[in-house]
């Protein structure tokens, strides 16, 4: 049997800019991307922390050290620029792999720096 599980998050991030006339998706810093386990074209479910919205989209690479979170296409309509949201990855594991699994959070702060990381039960690392 195969399990849904959270794979990583990067929490609490703002969204920098919308861009309504992309075909869709959103961006991120891959310097973010890398401290926190993900990849570009990655499915990530997305929460508006302002308003509630969810939605899913899939990741494009933005430039390293940028600190940009920009939503693409329709999903520029989800939330504004200022708006703070979690983006999530998931990953299916046989439930073997299951039991030990621990997701990684990668914490920012307003200006989308990475402040801390850690896997779910572990210390914090932090990232000055």
């Amino acid at each position: 049997m195969k399990l849904h599980l959270l794979k990583s998050k990067i929490h609490n991030a703002i969204v920098t800019s919308g861009d309504l006339e992309y075909e869709g998706s959103i961006t991120v810093d891959s310097e973010l991307l890398e401290k926190a386990d993900m990849i570009p074209n990655e499915k990530v479910l997305v929460v508006n922390n302002n308003n509630g919205e969810r939605f899913e989209t899939y990741i494009i690479k933005g430039d390293h050290g940028s600190r940009v979170i920009q939503l693409n296409g329709a999903a520029a309509r989800c939330a504004l620029p200022g708006d703070e949201i979690i983006i999530m990855t998931f990953c299916e594991l046989e439930a073997e792999e299951a039991s030990d699994f621990k997701p990684m959070v990668l914490i920012v702060d307003r200006n989308n720096n990475p402040k801390s990381r850690h896997r779910i039960g572990e210390e914090d690392e932090q990232l000055d």
